[in-house]
């Protein structure tokens, strides 16, 4: 019987320990760099198609109709001139989300791009408060805040959310600058806030939050929340102008509502004392990823509200038709039945009527009453 001998020592031989505490585990996002160097470009252009397809058109109708103006015409084009603004510089955020060397522009264009992508957010939604308050003011208290007749009340309210928007931008025109990002080899076109400025971003984001955000919500949830219970209580339908006003303001809370709320949580965390690396992995590079987003979504009303128009108000789609066919259509009194310095209300008016007859009935039986 042969012996078989089995040297096991080469293998326990090595027998030493390996401490995987100081291994580096490396978090690579590789997919989700190149899904935000296709996606967002890819939603950007569309939107840049859209938007200055449908606010062309929309430029070119009002220009047919610029010898009967009203001032529901002011206040359209007050916005697509904001969102065409938007648009334009739409290009430069693409290039940027696209190639891996980030912003290649001159630092001008990127203080404007950051300026004009504000001023837009601003300008929108104060100009849908003006539209409000007088669609609030007409349902609520028979009232209105814009007349035909006072054409230059409308300009002046423009004018002035302009200056408005133009002085909520002014750390745009100033901190904006194209500058290499920490986490990446990328220049990104951002703000740039040292460390001894803290206190101003804070200020800044607290301008935004509070008096671009915040308090013109709360008077738009406000005025069409009366608006509804108004109509609602008394069992009435609501008029045209309330079921155009409506949309507009729930498209503009769904695509700007998000990165809102992002930047708000950016201005919790940017507050506090702790290290923000900004490195993709960490809760300040999420972050960033969901502004940037965000940001992307936002825009996207300025492509929606052409198309809105389209759905909503059957003037304004006759007079495309018209347009593209080349046929010739009779003047409209409104093209977006918005309501705005316009007459009151049909149904008001039948509800004046309506009690002026009461009221007689009412003498009537009295003074059979007392015969």
């Amino acid at each position: 019987m042969m012996d078989m001998e089995v040297e096991l020592d080469g293998l326990f031989r090595h027998n030493s320990t390996f401490d995987y505490n100081d291994y580096n585990y490396e978090y690579k996002d590789i997919d989700l760099k190149g899904s935000k160097e296709v996606l967002i470009p890819v939603l950007y252009s569309v939107e840049v198609v859209i938007g200055l397809l449908g606010n062309g058109l929309l430029l070119a109708i009002l220009a047919q109709k610029r010898r009967c103006w009203s001032i529901s015409d002011t206040f359209i084009l007050h916005l697509s001139v904001a969102d065409i603004l938007l648009l334009v510089t739409l290009p430069f955020w693409a290039v940027q989300a696209a190639q891996h060397s980030g912003w290649c522009f001159w630092g001008f264009l990127c203080k404007l791009s950051g300026a004009v992508f504000n001023i837009n957010f601003y300008c929108g939604i104060l100009l849908l408060v003006c539209i409000s308050l007088d669609c609030y003011l007409s349902i609520v208290h028979a009232t209105k805040l814009y007349s035909q007749k006072r054409p230059m009340l409308a300009h002046i309210s423009c004018l002035l959310v302009w200056l408005s928007s133009l002085i909520l931008t002014i750390p745009d025109w100033i901190f904006m600058e194209a500058r290499k990002d920490p986490s990446q080899v990328k220049t990104l076109c951002a703000h740039n806030y040292s460390e001894t400025l803290t206190e101003l971003k804070l200020v800044s984001r607290l301008f935004h939050h509070t008096l671009g955000f915040l308090l013109p919500a709360a008077t738009l949830i406000i005025c069409c929340s009366c608006i509804l219970l108004q109509r609602s209580s008394k069992g009435l339908q609501r008029p045209r102008g309330v079921m155009v006003i409506l949309p507009l303001v729930v498209v503009f809370f769904v695509c700007w509502m998000p990165y809102n709320i992002t930047l708000i949580v950016d201005t919790i965390t940017s507050s506090s004392k702790e290290p923000n690396d900004g490195l993709s992995g960490s809760p300040a590079g999420h972050l960033k990823t969901a502004l940037m987003v965000t940001s992307a979504l936002g825009c996207i009303h300025a492509c929606l509200r052409p198309l809105l128009y389209l759905g909503l108000c059957g003037n304004f789609r006759k007079r495309i038709l018209a347009m593209l066919t080349c046929a010739t259509l009779e003047s409209e009194r409104s093209l977006w039945d918005l309501g705005v310095g316009e007459d009151p209300l049909p149904d008001q008016s039948h509800e004046g009527e309506e009690l002026n007859q009461m009221t007689s009935v009412d003498h009537q039986v009295q003074s059979t009453d007392q015969c």
